[in-house]
């Protein structure tokens, strides 16, 4: 897997100051899409230990929120096999921090229903994330005015809560209260 960016003081993905990993590779191929350079698979730089060492190290302050994946595509068959072990070795090491994950693919059609390649790897990914926000970029949804999404059609997930009760909980946004 190869990665376009790691970005240590994100503040655009999710709440508060996160890191953010930007991979590489994308089959949606939307129209607007802000990172078009992502969607080659081989654009940018291996992913390896020198990269997880990066992002282990950066999290590390205590005004890091969480980490924040986009791409790219995360949840493309081809990056879940790395992307899990870099999920749960975030999840291992600041359990206290959030983990957010940007995907084209729909939680409810793509994700839970195994299209994505091994299913086991991609529930295994949702099971470290606390929220999703799923949903192709579609240009003419677009609203600069929304909170950490892009366009109207995408939805803002929490993934805990979605698992637990077997249907789609949106996040609140409670913990900015």
């Amino acid at each position: 897997m190869n990665y376009a960016a790691i970005k240590k003081t994100d503040v655009a993905n999710g709440p508060g100051v996160r890191v953010s990993l930007f991979v590489s590779g994308c089959t949606h191929h939307c129209k607007g899409c802000f990172n078009e350079e992502a969607w080659d698979f081989s654009y940018g730089k291996p992913f390896d230990q020198h990269a997880v060492k990066e992002i282990m190290e950066a999290l590390e302050p205590d005004y890091i929120r969480g980490f924040s994946l986009l791409g790219g595509e995360p949840f493309e068959p081809e990056n879940q096999a790395v992307l899990v072990g870099v999920l749960r070795h975030v999840r291992e090491h600041y359990p206290q921090k959030t983990i957010w994950c940007y995907s084209g693919y729909l939680f409810d059609e793509d994700m839970l229903k195994g299209r994505l390649g091994d299913p086991s790897i991609t529930m295994e990914m949702l099971g470290y994330l606390d929220v999703l926000v799923d949903g192709e970029f579609v240009l003419s949804e677009k609203d600069l005015n929304l909170r950490f999404k892009g366009s109207r059609n995408q939805r803002i997930i929490d993934v805990p809560r979605s698992l637990k009760e077997k249907r789609i909980i949106l996040w609140d946004g409670a913990e900015f209260a």
